[in-house]
């Protein structure tokens, strides 16, 4: 008796502790705020339901905000076992026109990205000036002597003509603004003063359009950022612009090796940039996609479920085709904002032409049942027929943004 008692003791430490575990991972792993479509309720499938409380009730705007409905509901394990409290928000059902169509991008920087060092061979011997003025890696260079630099000509004239004067550099640094006391020094060998750092002002490539709003004429794409392919730090957006673009080939993809699209860009300007964030690439249309494009609304996160999808993508020429993959798992709450969901592509003709998922398809809009879920974001190298996607919701968050800040520019 003493035996079992024990055992039956160790099994419910063990029920216990199981029990304690998973709550503390949903109460983690779930995010604080859901949002749902006006006369809808928050819904959860799985493990985890949802506490339904009282009516919406009105959140106060500011100037310029539309008016929103919230109220609290608590997470609950099991329907008994409460996780934790978070917040409802009503919203209008948002409508957008999926694309899939491929786009190359031209981006200049707010400022010049330092993207490496390289020693400068001063009389006394090779010294950095970079790195002796505590410069880093990723730091924006925004002026000089205050004067604005956004060019790598622009900043290597001031750095020539500085005869190894102290300088004020504006520098940012994770979005901090300071100041650097920098001396250049003079190159024995090519006799002109160097910084000991180089730069980079502007970026170019292809990616896939995945939406945009017909009314705001704003549009989302690539679904992460355009990042420094030295420092892999999103690059500080000054101007930029969008542009037709036609597939003419595909590097397949391989375990270990990610494939690619390889493509021409127009000359014809269809779009101007003005975000490049976690999130994607945002800004105006201003030529409008029209043939065979569909108006679908826009999932909420917990609309989303795994199971069969489809992807709209281009991998040849510049008509966007329709594709099955399958949803494998879907995060919430993950610490990457760009991959909430793991998919995988099951059609068999796009596993024939690309392998999986290549470079070049990031944006490729997700629809499952007439919504539009997410796009593409990442292969997993070791795998090319899977990879990440980020959910809709998220990029069109970032594109209401943009949105406002078009009608800011506009009002002023």
């Amino acid at each position: 008796m003493r035996k079992f008692i024990r055992g039956m003791t160790a099994l419910i430490g063990c029920g216990i502790a199981a029990l304690w575990g998973l709550m503390i991972h949903f109460d983690s792993s779930m995010p604080e705020q859901f949002s749902v479509t006006e006369g809808k309720e928050l819904t959860l499938n799985g493990v985890v339901e949802v506490v339904q409380r009282p009516a919406f009730h009105l959140i106060q705007p500011t100037a310029g905000v539309s008016p929103d409905t919230t109220k609290r509901s608590t997470l609950s394990l099991f329907g008994v076992f409460p996780i934790k409290t978070v917040t409802v928000k009503q919203v209008t059902a948002p409508v957008v026109v999926v694309c899939g169509m491929p786009f190359g991008i031209k981006m200049y920087t707010d400022g010049v990205l330092i993207v490496g060092f390289s020693d400068v061979d001063a009389a006394s011997g090779l010294c950095n000036p970079a790195r002796i003025a505590g410069l880093k890696v990723g730091d924006v260079v925004m002026s000089v002597n205050g004067q604005s630099v956004s060019t790598n000509n622009e900043i290597r004239q001031l750095i020539e003509g500085s005869a190894g004067e102290t300088m004020t550099f504006v520098v940012r640094r994770d979005n901090l603004r300071f100041t650097v006391q920098f001396r250049a020094v003079k190159s024995v060998n090519e006799n002109r003063f160097k910084s000991g750092f180089w730069v980079r002002d502007s970026s170019a490539g292809i990616g896939t359009l995945t939406f945009f709003d017909p009314e705001t004429q704003v549009f989302g794409g690539l679904g992460h950022a355009v990042c420094d392919v030295d420092t892999d730090e999103p690059l500080p957006i000054s101007t930029g612009e969008i542009v037709g673009a036609e597939i003419l080939g595909v590097d397949k993809g391989r375990s270990g090796t990610a494939g690619s699209l390889s493509g021409v860009v127009e000359d014809q300007t269809i779009g101007y940039l003005t975000i490049n964030s976690e999130t994607g690439v945002y800004g105006e249309l201003t030529r409008f996609p029209t043939n065979g494009f569909q108006t679908v609304p826009v999932a909420m996160k917990q609309q989303v479920k795994t199971g069969k999808a489809e992807i709209i993508s281009t991998v040849s020429g510049d008509t966007p085709g329709r594709y099955e993959v399958e949803i494998l798992q879907i995060r919430y709450n993950d610490s990457s904002p760009t991959k909430n969901m793991v998919i995988k592509i099951t059609d068999p003709e796009l596993l024939e032409k690309t392998g999986g998922i290549v470079q070049g398809m990031s944006g490729s809009p997700i629809i499952q049942n007439g919504r539009l879920v997410g796009a593409v974001t990442h292969v997993l190298l070791d795998d090319p027929t899977r990879g990440y996607a980020i959910f809709a919701e998220n990029m069109l968050a970032t594109a209401q943004n943009a949105a406002e800040d078009n009608e800011l520019k506009e009002a002023s």
